[in-house]
Protein backbone atom coordinates (compact mmCIF):
# COMPACT_ATOMS: atom_id res chain seq x y z
CA UNK A 1 0.00 0.00 0.00
CA UNK A 2 1.36 3.44 -0.93
CA UNK A 3 2.06 6.11 1.65
CA UNK A 4 -0.70 8.25 0.14
CA UNK A 5 -3.27 5.45 0.35
CA UNK A 6 -2.25 4.62 3.92
CA UNK A 7 -2.61 8.27 4.91
CA UNK A 8 -6.05 8.45 3.28
CA UNK A 9 -7.15 5.36 5.19
CA UNK A 10 -5.92 6.88 8.46
CA UNK A 11 -7.78 10.11 7.69
CA UNK A 12 -10.99 8.19 7.13
CA UNK A 13 -10.56 6.34 10.43
CA UNK A 14 -9.85 9.57 12.32
CA UNK A 15 -12.81 11.34 10.71
CA UNK A 16 -15.15 8.53 11.65
CA UNK A 17 -13.92 8.55 15.24
CA UNK A 18 -14.47 12.32 15.43
CA UNK A 19 -17.92 12.10 13.84
CA UNK A 20 -18.76 9.27 16.22
CA UNK A 21 -17.86 11.49 19.19
CA UNK A 22 -20.15 14.21 17.85
CA UNK A 23 -22.96 11.69 17.26
CA UNK A 24 -22.55 10.46 20.84
CA UNK A 25 -23.13 13.96 22.17
CA UNK A 26 -26.15 14.50 19.91
CA UNK A 27 -27.71 11.29 21.24
CA UNK A 28 -26.73 12.15 24.82
CA UNK A 29 -28.23 15.65 24.58
CA UNK A 30 -31.45 14.61 22.86
CA UNK A 31 -32.24 11.22 24.39
CA UNK A 32 -30.12 10.28 27.41
CA UNK A 33 -29.75 13.59 29.28
CA UNK A 34 -32.65 15.83 28.15
CA UNK A 35 -33.39 19.08 29.95
CA UNK A 36 -35.47 18.86 33.16
CA UNK A 37 -39.17 18.51 32.41
CA UNK A 38 -38.56 17.02 28.96
CA UNK A 39 -38.02 13.50 27.69
CA UNK A 40 -36.50 11.71 24.72
CA UNK A 41 -39.93 11.76 23.05
CA UNK A 42 -39.79 15.56 22.90
CA UNK A 43 -36.59 15.43 20.85
CA UNK A 44 -37.27 12.59 18.42
CA UNK A 45 -37.42 14.67 15.23
CA UNK A 46 -34.45 17.03 15.80
CA UNK A 47 -32.37 14.36 17.53
CA UNK A 48 -32.84 11.70 14.85
CA UNK A 49 -32.33 14.23 12.05
CA UNK A 50 -28.97 15.33 13.44
CA UNK A 51 -27.91 11.75 14.16
CA UNK A 52 -28.76 10.56 10.64
CA UNK A 53 -26.81 13.42 9.07
CA UNK A 54 -23.70 12.82 11.21
CA UNK A 55 -23.76 9.05 10.75
CA UNK A 56 -24.38 9.39 7.00
CA UNK A 57 -21.34 11.68 6.78
CA UNK A 58 -19.25 9.03 8.53
CA UNK A 59 -20.53 6.26 6.27
CA UNK A 60 -19.92 8.18 3.04
CA UNK A 61 -16.59 9.68 4.00
CA UNK A 62 -14.42 7.24 2.04
CA UNK A 63 -16.80 6.98 -0.94
CA UNK A 64 -16.66 10.52 -2.25
CA UNK A 65 -14.09 12.65 -4.02
CA UNK A 66 -11.46 14.53 -1.98
CA UNK A 67 -13.19 17.88 -2.45
CA UNK A 68 -16.49 16.58 -1.11
CA UNK A 69 -14.66 14.67 1.64
CA UNK A 70 -12.96 17.90 2.70
CA UNK A 71 -16.31 19.70 2.71
CA UNK A 72 -17.86 16.98 4.89
CA UNK A 73 -14.94 17.24 7.31
CA UNK A 74 -15.13 21.05 7.50
CA UNK A 75 -18.89 21.07 8.01
CA UNK A 76 -18.58 18.26 10.55
CA UNK A 77 -15.93 20.26 12.40
CA UNK A 78 -18.16 23.32 12.43
CA UNK A 79 -21.08 21.27 13.76
CA UNK A 80 -18.88 19.63 16.39
CA UNK A 81 -17.76 22.97 17.77
CA UNK A 82 -21.31 24.29 17.55
CA UNK A 83 -22.87 21.49 19.60
CA UNK A 84 -20.16 22.02 22.21
CA UNK A 85 -21.29 25.60 22.93
CA UNK A 86 -23.96 24.43 25.36
CA UNK A 87 -21.41 22.44 27.34
CA UNK A 88 -18.93 25.32 27.40
CA UNK A 89 -21.65 27.72 28.54
CA UNK A 90 -22.82 25.44 31.34
CA UNK A 91 -19.29 24.53 32.42
CA UNK A 92 -18.19 28.15 32.77
CA UNK A 93 -21.34 29.29 34.58
CA UNK A 94 -22.46 26.47 36.91
CA UNK A 95 -20.05 23.60 36.24
CA UNK A 96 -20.17 20.61 33.89
CA UNK A 97 -22.74 17.88 34.45
CA UNK A 98 -24.78 15.33 32.50
CA UNK A 99 -24.32 15.65 28.74
CA UNK A 100 -21.79 18.47 29.17
CA UNK A 101 -18.97 15.92 29.28
CA UNK A 102 -19.78 14.49 25.85
CA UNK A 103 -20.27 18.07 24.69
CA UNK A 104 -16.77 19.00 25.79
CA UNK A 105 -15.46 15.91 23.99
CA UNK A 106 -16.98 17.29 20.78
CA UNK A 107 -14.47 20.17 20.86
CA UNK A 108 -11.33 18.12 20.00
CA UNK A 109 -13.47 16.10 17.57
CA UNK A 110 -14.51 19.27 15.78
CA UNK A 111 -10.97 20.64 15.68
CA UNK A 112 -9.69 17.33 14.29
CA UNK A 113 -12.28 17.40 11.50
CA UNK A 114 -11.37 20.98 10.60
CA UNK A 115 -7.70 19.98 10.42
CA UNK A 116 -8.50 16.94 8.26
CA UNK A 117 -10.67 19.04 5.97
CA UNK A 118 -7.97 21.66 5.54
CA UNK A 119 -5.28 19.07 4.86
CA UNK A 120 -7.47 17.24 2.35
CA UNK A 121 -8.03 20.47 0.44
CA UNK A 122 -4.30 21.19 0.43
CA UNK A 123 -3.25 17.71 -0.71
CA UNK A 124 -5.94 17.48 -3.41
CA UNK A 125 -5.39 20.96 -4.82
CA UNK A 126 -4.81 21.23 -8.55
CA UNK A 127 -1.22 21.77 -9.58
CA UNK A 128 -1.54 21.87 -13.35
CA UNK A 129 -2.44 24.74 -15.65
CA UNK A 130 -1.45 28.38 -15.56
CA UNK A 131 -0.46 29.73 -12.17
CA UNK A 132 -2.60 32.84 -12.67
CA UNK A 133 -5.73 30.77 -13.32
CA UNK A 134 -4.89 28.28 -10.55
CA UNK A 135 -4.46 30.92 -7.85
CA UNK A 136 -7.37 32.96 -9.17
CA UNK A 137 -9.59 29.91 -8.92
CA UNK A 138 -8.48 29.25 -5.34
CA UNK A 139 -9.13 32.88 -4.44
CA UNK A 140 -12.65 32.71 -5.88
CA UNK A 141 -13.37 29.46 -4.05
CA UNK A 142 -12.09 30.91 -0.78
CA UNK A 143 -14.18 34.05 -1.23
CA UNK A 144 -17.23 31.93 -2.03
CA UNK A 145 -16.67 29.79 1.04
CA UNK A 146 -16.37 32.90 3.21
CA UNK A 147 -19.58 34.41 1.85
CA UNK A 148 -21.35 31.07 2.23
CA UNK A 149 -20.23 30.85 5.84
CA UNK A 150 -21.62 34.30 6.56
CA UNK A 151 -24.92 33.67 4.77
CA UNK A 152 -25.54 30.11 5.94
CA UNK A 153 -23.34 28.98 8.82
CA UNK A 154 -23.71 32.13 10.93
CA UNK A 155 -27.55 32.00 11.01
CA UNK A 156 -27.35 28.25 11.72
CA UNK A 157 -24.98 28.92 14.62
CA UNK A 158 -27.31 31.61 16.00
CA UNK A 159 -30.28 29.22 15.78
CA UNK A 160 -28.42 26.51 17.68
CA UNK A 161 -27.21 28.84 20.41
CA UNK A 162 -30.64 30.38 21.07
CA UNK A 163 -32.26 26.94 21.28
CA UNK A 164 -29.63 25.25 23.41
CA UNK A 165 -28.01 27.82 25.68
CA UNK A 166 -29.74 30.10 28.17
CA UNK A 167 -29.04 31.84 31.44
CA UNK A 168 -28.40 29.08 33.97
CA UNK A 169 -28.26 31.14 37.16
CA UNK A 170 -30.94 33.19 38.87
CA UNK A 171 -29.87 36.86 39.14
CA UNK A 172 -29.86 38.77 42.39
CA UNK A 173 -33.28 40.22 43.18
CA UNK A 174 -33.50 44.02 43.09
CA UNK A 175 -37.24 44.59 43.12
CA UNK A 176 -37.55 47.33 45.73
CA UNK A 177 -40.36 45.47 47.51
CA UNK A 178 -40.92 42.23 49.45
CA UNK A 179 -41.41 39.20 47.22
CA UNK A 180 -41.97 35.48 47.46
CA UNK A 181 -40.61 32.56 45.47
CA UNK A 182 -43.35 30.98 43.35
CA UNK A 183 -43.78 28.06 40.97
CA UNK A 184 -46.52 27.27 38.48
CA UNK A 185 -47.11 24.74 35.71
CA UNK A 186 -47.64 25.25 31.97
CA UNK A 187 -50.25 23.49 29.85
CA UNK A 188 -47.57 21.12 28.54
CA UNK A 189 -46.46 20.14 32.05
CA UNK A 190 -43.37 22.27 32.67
CA UNK A 191 -42.71 23.87 36.06
CA UNK A 192 -41.69 27.52 35.83
CA UNK A 193 -40.22 29.40 38.78
CA UNK A 194 -40.07 33.07 39.62
CA UNK A 195 -40.79 35.87 42.09
CA UNK A 196 -44.07 37.54 42.97
CA UNK A 197 -44.63 40.95 44.59
CA UNK A 198 -48.07 41.10 46.23
CA UNK A 199 -50.61 43.58 44.87
CA UNK A 200 -51.74 46.57 46.91
CA UNK A 201 -54.36 47.82 44.46
CA UNK A 202 -56.03 44.61 43.27
CA UNK A 203 -54.23 44.54 39.91
CA UNK A 204 -51.16 42.58 38.81
CA UNK A 205 -48.79 42.61 35.84
CA UNK A 206 -46.64 39.88 34.30
CA UNK A 207 -43.19 41.32 33.49
CA UNK A 208 -41.23 39.32 30.93
CA UNK A 209 -39.09 37.79 29.39
CA UNK A 210 -37.06 36.80 32.45
CA UNK A 211 -35.91 37.51 36.00
CA UNK A 212 -32.92 39.46 34.72
CA UNK A 213 -34.17 41.98 32.16
CA UNK A 214 -37.63 42.43 33.69
CA UNK A 215 -36.68 43.64 37.16
CA UNK A 216 -36.49 47.36 36.38
CA UNK A 217 -40.08 47.46 35.05
CA UNK A 218 -41.25 45.26 37.93
CA UNK A 219 -39.71 47.66 40.42
CA UNK A 220 -41.37 50.60 38.68
CA UNK A 221 -44.84 49.05 38.83
CA UNK A 222 -44.46 47.81 42.40
CA UNK A 223 -43.88 51.41 43.52
CA UNK A 224 -47.39 52.18 42.33
CA UNK A 225 -49.08 49.31 44.16
CA UNK A 226 -49.23 46.75 41.36
CA UNK A 227 -48.59 43.09 41.98
CA UNK A 228 -45.81 41.91 39.69
CA UNK A 229 -44.81 38.42 38.57
CA UNK A 230 -41.38 37.85 37.03
CA UNK A 231 -40.25 34.35 36.15
CA UNK A 232 -37.66 32.30 34.29
CA UNK A 233 -39.09 31.30 30.94
CA UNK A 234 -38.80 27.66 29.90
CA UNK A 235 -35.27 26.32 29.68
CA UNK A 236 -33.84 29.28 31.62
CA UNK A 237 -32.70 29.68 35.22
CA UNK A 238 -34.67 27.36 37.49
CA UNK A 239 -37.48 26.65 35.03
CA UNK A 240 -37.90 23.36 33.20
CA UNK A 241 -37.96 22.81 29.46
CA UNK A 242 -35.90 23.57 26.37
CA UNK A 243 -34.90 27.19 25.76
CA UNK A 244 -35.83 29.23 22.70
CA UNK A 245 -34.63 32.81 22.88
CA UNK A 246 -36.70 33.67 19.78
CA UNK A 247 -39.79 33.08 21.93
CA UNK A 248 -41.46 30.59 19.60
CA UNK A 249 -44.75 29.49 21.20
CA UNK A 250 -43.77 31.27 24.41
CA UNK A 251 -47.42 32.25 24.92
CA UNK A 252 -47.79 28.95 26.79
CA UNK A 253 -45.59 30.38 29.53
CA UNK A 254 -47.55 33.64 29.58
CA UNK A 255 -50.84 31.74 29.82
CA UNK A 256 -49.48 29.81 32.81
CA UNK A 257 -48.34 33.04 34.48
CA UNK A 258 -51.78 34.62 34.00
CA UNK A 259 -53.44 31.47 35.35
CA UNK A 260 -51.26 31.70 38.44
CA UNK A 261 -52.19 35.36 39.02
CA UNK A 262 -55.87 34.49 38.73
CA UNK A 263 -55.47 32.22 41.78
CA UNK A 264 -53.98 34.99 43.93
CA UNK A 265 -56.35 36.32 46.65
CA UNK A 266 -54.83 39.81 46.30
CA UNK A 267 -55.58 40.01 42.56
CA UNK A 268 -58.82 40.71 40.74
CA UNK A 269 -58.91 38.20 37.87
CA UNK A 270 -60.16 40.94 35.54
CA UNK A 271 -57.26 43.27 36.35
CA UNK A 272 -54.26 41.43 34.96
CA UNK A 273 -51.83 42.99 32.50
CA UNK A 274 -48.44 42.36 31.00
CA UNK A 275 -45.30 44.29 30.10
CA UNK A 276 -42.76 42.70 27.76
CA UNK A 277 -39.38 43.74 26.42
CA UNK A 278 -38.30 42.70 22.92
CA UNK A 279 -39.10 38.97 22.68
CA UNK A 280 -41.20 39.40 25.83
CA UNK A 281 -43.39 41.87 23.98
CA UNK A 282 -43.73 39.43 21.11
CA UNK A 283 -44.79 36.69 23.51
CA UNK A 284 -47.41 39.02 25.01
CA UNK A 285 -48.84 39.83 21.58
CA UNK A 286 -49.20 36.12 20.82
CA UNK A 287 -50.74 35.40 24.24
CA UNK A 288 -53.22 38.29 24.06
CA UNK A 289 -54.24 37.29 20.52
CA UNK A 290 -55.60 33.89 21.56
CA UNK A 291 -56.71 34.52 25.15
CA UNK A 292 -58.73 37.13 27.04
CA UNK A 293 -56.79 36.65 30.26
CA UNK A 294 -54.79 39.85 29.76
CA UNK A 295 -56.70 43.12 30.07
CA UNK A 296 -53.84 45.41 28.99
CA UNK A 297 -50.34 44.88 27.60
CA UNK A 298 -47.28 47.06 27.04
CA UNK A 299 -44.84 45.82 24.39
CA UNK A 300 -41.47 47.52 24.03
CA UNK A 301 -39.11 46.80 21.16
CA UNK A 302 -41.20 43.99 19.65
CA UNK A 303 -40.70 43.33 15.93
CA UNK A 304 -40.70 39.67 14.92
CA UNK A 305 -39.79 36.09 15.76
CA UNK A 306 -39.10 34.43 12.41
CA UNK A 307 -38.93 34.92 8.66
CA UNK A 308 -42.72 35.06 8.60
CA UNK A 309 -42.52 38.40 10.39
CA UNK A 310 -39.85 39.68 8.01
CA UNK A 311 -42.09 38.87 5.06
CA UNK A 312 -45.11 40.47 6.73
CA UNK A 313 -43.43 43.62 8.02
CA UNK A 314 -42.60 46.54 5.71
CA UNK A 315 -39.16 47.83 4.75
CA UNK A 316 -37.19 44.62 5.23
CA UNK A 317 -34.08 44.19 3.07
CA UNK A 318 -33.73 40.99 1.08
CA UNK A 319 -30.33 40.33 2.65
CA UNK A 320 -31.93 40.30 6.10
CA UNK A 321 -34.76 38.09 4.88
CA UNK A 322 -32.30 35.52 3.51
CA UNK A 323 -30.47 35.34 6.83
CA UNK A 324 -33.70 35.11 8.80
CA UNK A 325 -34.99 32.40 6.47
CA UNK A 326 -31.95 30.24 7.18
CA UNK A 327 -32.11 30.96 10.91
CA UNK A 328 -35.82 30.09 11.01
CA UNK A 329 -35.27 26.86 9.08
CA UNK A 330 -32.41 25.89 11.39
CA UNK A 331 -34.46 26.73 14.47
CA UNK A 332 -37.27 24.53 13.19
CA UNK A 333 -34.78 21.70 12.61
CA UNK A 334 -33.21 22.05 16.07
CA UNK A 335 -36.55 22.25 17.91
CA UNK A 336 -38.93 20.18 15.81
CA UNK A 337 -41.34 23.16 15.77
CA UNK A 338 -42.65 25.19 12.86
CA UNK A 339 -42.21 28.99 12.97
CA UNK A 340 -45.14 30.72 14.69
CA UNK A 341 -47.69 32.93 12.93
CA UNK A 342 -46.40 36.40 12.14
CA UNK A 343 -47.29 39.00 14.77
CA UNK A 344 -48.91 41.41 12.33
CA UNK A 345 -51.54 38.78 11.57
CA UNK A 346 -52.14 38.17 15.29
CA UNK A 347 -52.53 41.80 16.37
CA UNK A 348 -56.11 42.27 15.02
CA UNK A 349 -57.28 39.43 17.30
CA UNK A 350 -56.19 41.24 20.47
CA UNK A 351 -59.06 42.56 22.55
CA UNK A 352 -56.82 43.89 25.33
CA UNK A 353 -55.71 47.51 25.37
CA UNK A 354 -52.25 47.62 23.80
CA UNK A 355 -49.43 50.13 24.21
CA UNK A 356 -46.74 49.76 21.53
CA UNK A 357 -43.38 51.34 22.47
CA UNK A 358 -40.18 51.46 20.46
CA UNK A 359 -36.92 53.41 20.57
CA UNK A 360 -36.11 56.07 18.01
CA UNK A 361 -32.62 54.53 17.78
CA UNK A 362 -33.72 50.93 18.23
CA UNK A 363 -33.27 48.00 15.88
CA UNK A 364 -34.09 48.73 12.21
CA UNK A 365 -37.26 46.63 12.23
CA UNK A 366 -38.77 48.19 15.35
CA UNK A 367 -40.20 51.38 13.89
CA UNK A 368 -41.86 49.91 10.79
CA UNK A 369 -43.09 46.86 12.71
CA UNK A 370 -44.68 48.81 15.56
CA UNK A 371 -46.33 51.27 13.21
CA UNK A 372 -47.77 48.28 11.32
CA UNK A 373 -48.92 46.66 14.59
CA UNK A 374 -50.61 49.89 15.66
CA UNK A 375 -52.38 50.24 12.32
CA UNK A 376 -53.62 46.64 12.48
CA UNK A 377 -54.79 46.73 16.12
CA UNK A 378 -58.56 46.93 16.58
CA UNK A 379 -58.84 47.34 20.34
CA UNK A 380 -57.80 50.33 22.47
CA UNK A 381 -54.29 51.21 21.31
CA UNK A 382 -51.42 53.62 21.87
CA UNK A 383 -48.07 54.14 20.15
CA UNK A 384 -44.96 55.90 21.45
CA UNK A 385 -41.61 56.36 19.80
CA UNK A 386 -39.21 57.12 22.66
CA UNK A 387 -36.87 59.94 21.58
CA UNK A 388 -33.19 59.06 21.85
CA UNK A 389 -33.86 55.51 23.07
CA UNK A 390 -32.12 52.41 21.79
CA UNK A 391 -33.59 48.92 21.79
CA UNK A 392 -35.70 48.50 25.00
CA UNK A 393 -34.02 51.64 26.32
CA UNK A 394 -37.11 53.67 27.21
CA UNK A 395 -36.43 53.83 30.95
CA UNK A 396 -32.86 54.97 30.36
CA UNK A 397 -33.66 57.63 27.75
CA UNK A 398 -36.81 59.10 29.33
CA UNK A 399 -37.17 57.61 32.84
CA UNK A 400 -39.78 60.01 34.24
CA UNK A 401 -41.88 60.17 31.09
CA UNK A 402 -41.66 56.40 30.64
CA UNK A 403 -42.91 55.77 34.18
CA UNK A 404 -45.70 58.34 33.82
CA UNK A 405 -46.93 56.94 30.50
CA UNK A 406 -46.78 53.25 31.46
CA UNK A 407 -48.36 53.70 34.90
CA UNK A 408 -51.07 55.96 33.48
CA UNK A 409 -51.85 53.31 30.87
CA UNK A 410 -52.23 50.54 33.45
CA UNK A 411 -54.13 52.83 35.86
CA UNK A 412 -56.64 53.62 33.14
CA UNK A 413 -57.04 50.12 31.72
CA UNK A 414 -56.75 47.99 34.89
CA UNK A 415 -58.01 50.32 37.60
CA UNK A 416 -60.38 52.56 35.63
CA UNK A 417 -58.63 55.75 36.76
Amino acid sequence: MSVRASRARDDVALARIALGAIALHVADDAFFEPNPGTSAVDHVTPGLTSLVLVLAAAALFDRVRPGIRATIALLGGFFGLLVATEAVHASTSVGASGDDFTGLAAIPAGLLLLALGGRTLWISRRRGGRARWRYGRRLLLSAGAFVGALLVLFPVAVAYVVTHTARTQVPRADLGAPYRNVAFKTSDGLVLKGWYIASRNGAAVVSIPGRGSSQKRAKLLARHGYGVLVYDRRGEGESEGDPNAFGWHGERDVDAAVAYLRTRPDVDAHRIGGIGLSVGGEMLIAAAAHSNGLRAIVTEGASGRSVRDDLANPDRAWGEIIGTTIASAATAAFTGQMPPTDLRRLVPSISAATFFIYGARGQPAEGPANKAFYAAARGPKHLWQVPGAGHIGGTEARPLEYEQRVVAFFDRELLGH
